[in-house]
């Protein structure tokens, strides 16, 4: 009597909520309403940031190089220009013509293999801008016009808005995710009008969704692009759940208010309880390493919520206002009966377990197989942008160079120059530049010595101001080899002298006729470029370009040869002595990866085994339910290797945990039916019946994700993006074939095992 009481008082809990739900709708309506207007208000603040790897670890080498290089250095503006079927002496002609652009700082040409191939050239061309002043944008534009005719590839951030351009296929995408929606919703729908329902509700919950992501700071590019998609997909089901009710009881009952109060007092148990899985999930990813799993999980699992609220909250007083609507517009069931599959299943002598079975041990083997990208650069393409394509081009012409940077404690002008010397000598080094091997004249390095004497040369000035340059120098940073020793001997790093002379001379303590005015202020000007490249308030930086890929043992090897020749010269430093660059990204990248990997799928499917425990009580039931979803998981994974495709890393992190959490619902929904119909009937019958009675909602839920999966993967040209929805969908449709084929088969093979490993769960004396 205790336990029929506790029952009674949590159903009239429930009847309680809904009934205030329906009472104060119109007031919950208008917070609805005044939340998403601030939201819209909010959207265009969220900050997006398109760097991977901006969620490394802190502990990274990468993140802590890419924070200073960020502080203390600025990174003008390059651009590769190829020009094809054109000779050398013409391309000599161009790059010459380049260069006398105000903005164009340096163009790089010559005949070796690097900048001449097969009647291709490619021109390295240098800015005085960072890629997002408007003046390099412009220059960058008249170059173009300048070579309008030539067969021309052009490889440049300059000017480029990604977020633009993804944002501008994202929105394609949505609409066209939108379009099946509708079509999949009016296919499996009781009443036209209710999609129009469906449409207000979501549009609510993504709006809220996207505006509460400017309270996170700052959110990536990925999450930004693919969270409303995912979103709307993982979600939709809650929405049919409580319509679907509704019109049951309006059936059962004839009042539409109480109707929807009795629908609304057991969808809220029925939703939330079809999240959680889908939730846990997504909470999985939140525990990487890698933080682009936490912000792609806390944002989605905050649209999930969202939705459910938008669904218990604003759906009713939407119902209620438009009864007649829903009424006028119903029609017959459009799904078709499929109690026959059902039957063929139990027939058919377990045929596709057995198929699985053989399946599960090569997928794991290929999946275990698959080959990832660490670096955008190496992943393979689903469609080509533009950019990328003249990145291939390029890349297939020429030696692929890797951009490194050394990052060393600054002020050592010795050690840099050593270092360099030796770095140089290293096999596949195309390039380096330091301050200590950067001219401010010809034959002139910024980082030798000079005495009075050569100072006063070079500047062609009177020896004697020279020298009373030195001691002023010298008093200041307390040197007195000028002073208390001969000044004639006194030597001091020309990039030092010169900065020394530019402070004087602002103060007006200098005073220089017009021509070495004009002379210092261009020698200023070269010599601010480079010093916002290569020294900063704390460290110098030394920027290395190397013939080797990305990711590889060579690679790898090169970075640590880099790291290992600058350790010798900076024994004791107590400041960062970091190598930077796509390797090592890469290599942070893996790292994370193997580290993340195992531990979320693990996570993953503890936290859903947990929940499906709780569910149906079962230690079978729920292993069995996880083990099939986590064979579509091989399944899906093994694809890259077949298909000898590579995909980011990103993919396999992400995509399992969101397959595990979404997936899982289509086997809940087989196994719910299959309980309540095993009362009244043989295991056979019921299985063949609860096939029939799920397939309405599979079939919503699995086309709905794979078509926006797919619609990501064929539209969306950024390689992260693409690989993502590609898994997705592929693997909801893999979840679909393995519940409507294999689970139904293991379900009633392993009826008995179910049965007799159930258990209950004992609280306060009463078994629940």
């Amino acid at each position: 009597m205790e336990k029929i009481k506790k029952i009674k008082e949590k159903g009239n809990l429930m009847k309680g909520l809904a009934t205030a739900i329906v009472k104060y709708r119109f007031f919950i309506m208008a917070i609805f309403l005044a939340a998403a207007i601030f939201c819209v208000m909010s959207i265009s603040k969220v900050k997006v940031n398109e760097d991977i790897t901006a969620f490394l670890p802190d502990d990274t080498e990468t993140r802590q190089g890419l924070t200073i290089m960020e502080d203390e250095f600025i990174t003008y503006g390059m651009a590769d220009i190829m020009v094809s079927n054109i000779t050398y002496e013409k391309a000599q002609q161009l790059a010459d013509h380049m260069a006398e652009n105000e903005h164009v700082t340096g163009v790089t040409l010559d005949d070796s293999k690097a900048h001449f191939v097969d009647s291709a050239a490619l021109m390295s061309v240098s800015f005085d801008g960072t890629e997002s002043d408007q003046k390099v944008i412009d220059a960058l534009s008249d170059i173009k016009k300048d070579l309008e005719g030539y067969d021309v590839y052009i490889s440049s951030g300059i000017g480029e808005n990604y977020s633009a351009q993804v944002a501008s296929e994202m929105g394609g995408v949505l609409l066209l995710t939108a379009s099946v929606i509708v079509l999949v919703l009016l296919f499996t729908s009781r009443s036209y009008f209710e999609v129009a329902i469906f449409g207000v509700v979501f549009a609510f919950a993504a709006v809220l969704n996207m505006g509460t992501n400017y309270l996170l700071g700052e959110i990536s590019s990925i999450t930004n692009s693919i969270a409303v998609i995912l979103q709307l997909a993982l979600a939709i089901d809650y929405s049919i759940i409580l319509i679907h009710r509704y019109q049951d009881e309006v059936l059962r009952l004839g009042n539409e208010k109480e109707a929807l109060i009795e629908a609304l007092s057991k969808g809220i148990i029925e939703i939330s309880s079809s999240s959680l899985t889908t939730i846990s999930g997504l909470m999985a990813l939140t525990l990487m390493q890698f933080r682009l799993g936490y912000d792609l999980g806390v944002v989605l699992t905050k649209g999930i919520i969202f939705s459910i609220l938008s669904v218990l909250l604003l759906m009713p007083g939407l119902i209620l206002l438009f009864p007649k609507l829903l009424k006028k517009t119903a029609h017959r069931n459009l799904v078709p009966d499929i109690e026959w599959w059902g039957r063929i299943l139990t027939k058919s002598k377990y045929c596709f377990v057995w198929l699985f079975v053989i399946m599960i041990p090569l997928s794991i083997y290929f999946s275990s197989k698959a080959n990832y990208a660490f670096a955008d650069s190496t992943i393979n393409e689903l469609i080509y942008s533009e950019s990328r394509a003249t990145m291939h081009k390029i890349t297939d012409t020429f030696d692929n160079s890797t951009q490194i940077a050394l990052i060393v404690p600054n002020g050592n002008y010795e050690a840099e120059k050593s270092i360099i010397k030796e770095i140089s000598k290293m096999d596949n080094i195309k390039t380096i530049t330091g301050l200590a091997n950067t001219e401010s004249e010809e034959g002139h390095v910024l980082t030798d010595k000079y005495t009075p004497r050569m100072f006063s040369e070079l500047l062609d000035i009177d020896l004697e101001e020279a020298n009373i340059l030195y001691q002023a120098y010298g008093v200041e940073h307390q040197q007195y080899q000028g002073i208390f020793k001969s000044v004639n001997d006194y030597e001091i790093p020309l990039i030092d002298m010169f900065l020394y002379l530019f402070e004087k001379t602002d103060q007006g303590i200098i005073n220089l006729d017009e021509n070495k005015s004009e002379q210092l202020s261009e020698l200023r000007s070269k010599l601010k470029m480079g010093m916002d490249q290569l020294q900063g308030e704390n460290y110098d930086r030394i920027i290395i370009s190397a013939t080797v890929p990305v990711e590889g043992e060579n690679s790898v090897k090169l970075v640590d040869d880099i790291r290992n020749a600058a350790k010798k010269y900076y024994p004791d430093t107590d400041k960062k002595l970091l190598v930077i660059g796509e390797i090592t990204s890469a290599r942070d990248l893996a790292d994370t990866f193997n580290s993340d990997s195992t531990k979320i799928n693990v996570l993953t499917i503890l936290f859903v085994l947990v929940i499906l425990l709780l569910t149906f009580r079962s230690v079978a039931g729920s292993v069995l339910l996880v083990f099939v979803i986590q064979g579509s998981i091989w399944m899906n994974f093994s694809f890259p290797y077949l298909t000898n495709v590579t995909s980011s890393f990103v993919t396999n992190m992400i995509v399992s945990a969101i397959q595990m959490g979404a997936t899982i619902d289509y086997a809940i929904v087989i196994m719910n039916h299959y309980q309540e119909l095993r009362n009244k009937f043989d295991k056979k019958k019921a299985m063949s019946l609860a096939v029939n009675e799920s397939f309405p909602t599979v079939l919503t839920s699995g086309t709905i994700l794979t078509m926006a999966g797919f619609l990501i993967a064929l539209r969306v040209s950024d390689v992260y993006i693409g690989h993502i929805g590609l898994a997705v969908g592929r693997g909801a449709l893999i979840s679909v074939i393995l519940v409507l084929t294999v689970l139904p088969q293991i379900i009633v093979l392993l009826d008995k095992l179910i049965e007799k490993t159930k258990f209950k769960i004992s609280l306060g004396g009463d078994d629940k």
